[in-house]
This record gives C-alpha cells, structure tokens and sequence, in this order.
C-alpha cells in the first residue's frame, strides 16, 4: 500500500458524492509524510477547486485546537486547578444541583449537562421580539452564558458520559473570565501567533458587522445551506449556536487550514515528548490519557481517544492515541508516542447536512493512510 492508493480513494470519495473536497496532512515525526487536497471547496452555486490553503470551518475541533489547548496553559500559569469547581469563578452556577461540578467533569463530558440547547431560537425570539441586530451580538453571548449558569442536569455530576457541547461554551466563558480577554483574542496571542500561525482563528460577526469587513469568499470551504440564513454559509460559523453567540464560542467557531491544524498538531506532539515548551509535559500529559471517572468512557480531557471498535480513527491508531471530530467534516488523529498526526478537513455538509456518508469513509482512509506511512 502507498500513497496512489491514498489519492485514488480520496477522489473516488469526491466522485462518488461522499465528500466535496479535502484537504490532508499527514505527519510523522518531524516530517511531513503526506500532503494533498482533493475535489473542490465549493459546488453550489459553481465548483471552485480544493486547494491546501483552503481555510475550513472546523467545527467541534474548536473544543481540542482552542478551548482544550487554552485551558492547558491556564492550568500551566495557576490560574486555576482542574478539580476545582465552576462556583469558583461562576457562584450563580451552582443552582439545580450543579455546586459540585469540576473543570475536570466538563473537559471529560461527565457533568451532567445535557448535550445541546437551541440557545439559537431563543436569541432569535429576543431579536422578534424588539431587540434590534440582537443576533450574533456581544449580548446575546452574555444572553447564552446566562442560561448555561440556569441549566438543569440530565444526571448527576460524574455518573454518566454525556458529549456536551453546553460544557465547552461553559469553558469559553471560564477562559474569558480568567483571562480577562475575548477567548478569540486569547486563543490567538497565545495559542496560534507564537507559532507562527497566520490563518487560523475565529471570525468575530460582531467586528465584521461594526467594521463592515466580509471574509473573503475564495479563501474558505463553503458548508451547508443554511434554512435560517437562507444562503450557503461560505467564511461564516456553520454552527448554530456559536453563530447565535457572535462566532466565538468555547465549542465551535475555529477556522483553519489542513497545514495549520497540522502545525498545532506538530507542537502539541513536541509537547508531549518534552521538546517543546508550548505546553509543559506533564500537563499535556494529563489531557491526553484516558478520564477514568466514568467506566467504560472513551473521552480524555478535551479530547476522544479511539473506541475499541468502530472508531472513526481506523484500526492502526494506538490505545493511546487521542483525537476528535468536526460536524462540518473535520478530524484529527495523533498517535503521541509514534508521533504520527493526520489532519483530514473535509465540507461533508456541503450543500446538505444530511450526507453521512463520511461515516464509512473516515476509517477506511486513516487505514490507508496509517498503512501509507508505515509502509514509508
């Protein structure tokens, strides 16, 4: 096996309608092992080619790439401890049987929150109702963060493994309040800028709308059309709530490129082998190994690990290894101790959400891939 297998099966998956396009990146070690983008960034209304600079709405992998990564150098400069609870910094939090909750239970989707809220309608309503440009404001941010510290539990803290997309807009808000700082601007002084990331970030509605600045169409992936907004959603936040809460958000609203995700990935790697500083050992450490709160969970802090069966990383994956998953088509798999890394940003929902066919696809392909490199 090699890397024309790779290729061929990357664009049979265009031509058979499972994806759009792709762009990919697979490392090992310091190297950079494969690289290829596939299909094309957008077909609705007309086709645009897929190129590798192709900037991607990465959906979910905001909760490993930003807010995980965050919260690992909060922890890094004793800001606050893992085991700490939310009350710490959110008293008003601690209704409906919610005092106990950690940071550690958020990152390991053990809280007890439920997994979604349309938060979305709700702000919608307030915008019907009389509040002028309410939508994808700095108050209806403020708007969502207050229903989260109201939330009732689905189960109690630490029982049971629900992925919760309400824990991670939680720890948005935790990273803004310890900070001091809007989690974008956070994320890229410390995070993207000090290794050299230009591409990579959110895009903030609000300053768009304030400073009249419209992304510049031909640099992204376009996603699906979207029924509320009436229009296919090119450079702007496909996630509902995170669009609702102005872009910004602990659980989704990070764009980046294939080779930019993959340089995260490069440092986060070094990192754990103890050549990089951008993130002490030890903790990072800590992050990727397996949560053992819940029996039986797959979900390190931040992050998923690989399910003994069926998981989207393929069969080649260690035990150890730790990753995560984009609604929009995103993924990323690190194997931290062969140090092997493989980025894959895919527009799946483009031009309808209801294409699932990547879910047969992603573990074929990292297969393929993982033979690839180990065959290289």
């Amino acid at each position: 096996m090699g890397w024309s297998e790779v290729e061929s099966a990357f664009n049979r998956a265009v031509e058979d309608g499972v994806i759009p396009g792709a762009a990919v990146v697979a490392r090992r070690g310091p190297d950079i092992a494969f690289e290829g983008a596939f299909g094309f960034r957008q077909t609705v209304p007309e086709r645009s080619p897929m190129k590798l600079d192709t900037v991607f709405d990465l959906s979910l992998l905001t909760k490993a790439l930003a807010t995980s990564v965050a919260v690992m150098m909060l922890a890094r400069d004793g800001k606050f401890r893992l085991d700490d609870r939310v009350t710490r910094f959110f008293p008003d939090f601690g209704v409906h049987g919610k005092t106990t909750i950690t940071f550690r239970h958020l990152l390991a989707h053990c809280s007890g929150l439920a997994a979604w809220r349309p938060l979305h309608e709700r702000i919608a309503e307030i915008e019907r109702n009389g509040r002028i440009n309410f939508m994808a404001s700095y108050g209806a941010k403020e708007f969502a963060y207050e229903q989260l510290h109201r939330e009732t539990l689905e189960a109690p803290p630490g029982t049971k493994t629900i992925y919760s997309d309400l824990g991670f807009i939680l720890l948005g808000e935790t990273i803004e309040r310890v900070a001091s700082v809007a989690l974008n601007r956070f994320c890229r002084d410390k995070l993207f800028r000090p290794i050299g990331l230009k591409s990579t970030g959110f895009v903030d509605i609000s300053l768009a709308r304030s400073r009249r600045l419209e992304p510049v169409p031909d640099m992204f992936a376009a996603t699906e059309e979207c029924p509320t907004r009436k229009r296919i959603l090119v450079g702007e936040v496909d996630d509902e709530n995170a669009y609702a809460m102005g872009g910004v958000a602990g659980h989704a609203g990070l764009f980046a490129p294939a080779r930019e995700v993959d340089r995260i990935a490069a440092e986060l790697v070094a990192s754990y082998a103890g050549r990089s500083e951008y993130v002490p050992q030890k903790i990072i450490r800590e992050f990727w190994a397996r949560d053992t709160t819940i029996e039986g969970s797959t979900w390190a802090l931040g992050w998923d690990t690989p399910a003994a069966e069926g998981s989207s990383s393929g069969q080649h994956f260690s035990h150890n290894s730790v990753g995560h998953l984009g609604f929009t088509g995103t993924s990323i798999w690190i194997d931290p101790e062969r140090e092997i890394a493989v980025t894959m940003l895919t527009n799946r929902v483009h031009p309808k959400r209801q294409n699932q066919a990547i879910r047969e696809f992603r573990p074929k392909i990292h297969d393929l891939i993982m033979e690839a490199i180990n065959g290289g």
